[in-house]
């Protein structure tokens, strides 16, 4: 459940609160995220203080993914949207290199921890429909916990990563053969789920923290959350592309990239297609994501990267939260060590970072920069939101050795000038 290493990375660097999607109209922002629905060229009357050169096609950034891309060191989608039109979109690499399909667009990626926030905002609606509390505890609407966790343990805490939980490691080698099997399992792990620190203690990106508030849309709702996520929040964003798609779907939808990990004799395999083949990452050694059949609840899911604008779009519209709801989405709520935009660590530097809920938020260069990141065996992914400016930087990849951290320093640098 927790994908959020990648090889030759450091996992304590690359957290779960790492990187990705943040809220649109936050309230430090005190304005919209986005002003038009995303997908349109960037007007050529836009002056440079708008549109920095270095976001531009031709800039250091698109110059910069591009050598990547040259030497085989990227494979993907990268998207740069400002005020909800798109100012630079380059795909790079295959989709399918069996096949011949090539990555575009509209092709989807496995997102990891990058589609946790999913699961926040599904229960910040219910929050505002006040069919629960955030100060609801984990007993308030599921049994089978003990009284620790029960009783002490809430919403707030989940959400915002300080819940004092550890849950016991998955079994990365199983192989899911069904929604009903996955959805068993990790009901059932969620379960097992133990109190390491005081509620309010800082977690190392406990997957209780994701599995749980999961849990708690499905006894709230009376849906399972795959499908609750894809109605509610998919749907009412126009996410055409984006699902939590099976293993059978992965394998024969021609708009999903297939994932390439990198093996340990540097060679790399199509993880949904050799299912006895994993990573040799330490932290997640021998995990491949095409076993999963699904992704768990709380996690996941495969998304393009327009469909990632349109998510920011839609929470900063009211599509999806009103404002004050949207506003505690991404509000600060604890202080971090410092770290910057989608990925922590000195390659994006920050002045000051928060946790917010199920994502970090830092101050770079005097704005603030919101997302979520996520890394699985084969796949990269990070959406990262600029509210100050109306910026929203998305980066999908379905290789798993590439220089993320850079990539991101290089999207930060090229929207905020910071160095």
């Amino acid at each position: 459940m927790d994908s959020d290493s990648v090889r030759g990375l450091d996992r304590r660097r690359l957290l779960g609160w790492s990187g990705g999607l943040a809220a649109a109209g936050v309230a430090a922002a005190g304005a919209q995220l986005v002003e038009a629905p995303p997908g349109h060229a960037a007007p050529a009357s836009a002056g440079p203080g708008a549109v920095p050169p270095e976001t531009r096609p031709g800039g250091a950034y698109d110059r910069f993914v591009a050598k990547l891309a040259a030497e085989d060191r990227f494979s993907g989608v990268v998207l740069l949207s400002h005020r909800g039109r798109t100012v630079l979109s380059r795909s790079y690499g295959m989709a399918d290199k069996e096949k011949g399909i090539r990555n575009h667009e509209d092709v989807a990626f496995n997102l990891s921890s990058a589609g946790k926030p999913f699961g926040a905002v599904a229960v910040l609606q219910l929050a505002q429909q006040g069919r629960l509390r955030l100060s609801d505890t984990v007993g308030t609407h599921l049994s089978g916990f003990t009284r620790e966790i029960a009783e002490r343990v809430t919403l707030h805490h989940l959400l915002s990563g300080t819940s004092g939980l550890n849950t016991p490691a998955e079994d990365l080698r199983r192989v899911f053969h069904s929604r009903d099997e996955v959805y068993a399992f990790y009901e059932r792990w969620a379960r097992e789920s133990k109190p390491v620190a005081a509620p309010g203690t800082p977690t190392d990106h406990a997957g209780a923290e994701v599995a749980i508030p999961a849990l708690i849309v499905e006894a709230v709702t009376g849906t399972r959350y795959w499908d609750y996520v894809e109605k509610h929040i998919f749907e009412r964003c126009g996410m055409t592309g984006t699902a939590f798609r099976t293993r059978p779907q992965w394998l024969t939808d021609e708009r999903v990239a297939h994932s390439y990990m990198r093996q340990a004799d540097g060679s790399r395999v199509d993880a949904v297609r050799n299912l006895d083949k994993g990573s040799p990452d330490p932290h997640q050694l021998g995990k491949n994501p095409g076993r999963s059949f699904i992704d768990p609840p709380g996690d996941g899911g495969f998304a393009t990267a327009p469909d990632l604008v349109r998510f920011a779009h839609a929470l900063g519209d009211g599509t999806l939260l009103d404002r004050p709801y949207a506003e505690v989405a991404t509000a600060a709520k604890m202080p971090l060590a410092p770290r910057g935009g989608g990925l922590t660590g000195r390659a994006a530097p920050a002045d000051a970072s928060f946790t917010s809920y199920t994502m970090p938020i830092s101050l770079v260069g005097g704005q603030w920069v919101k997302g979520r990141a996520g890394v699985n065996p084969g796949s990269v992914a990070s959406w990262n939101i600029y509210p100050y400016t109306g910026w929203v930087g998305v980066v999908l990849g379905n290789y798993d050795d590439v220089p993320f951290q850079e990539i991101i320093q290089q999207e930060i640098q090229a929207i905020t000038g910071r160095r």
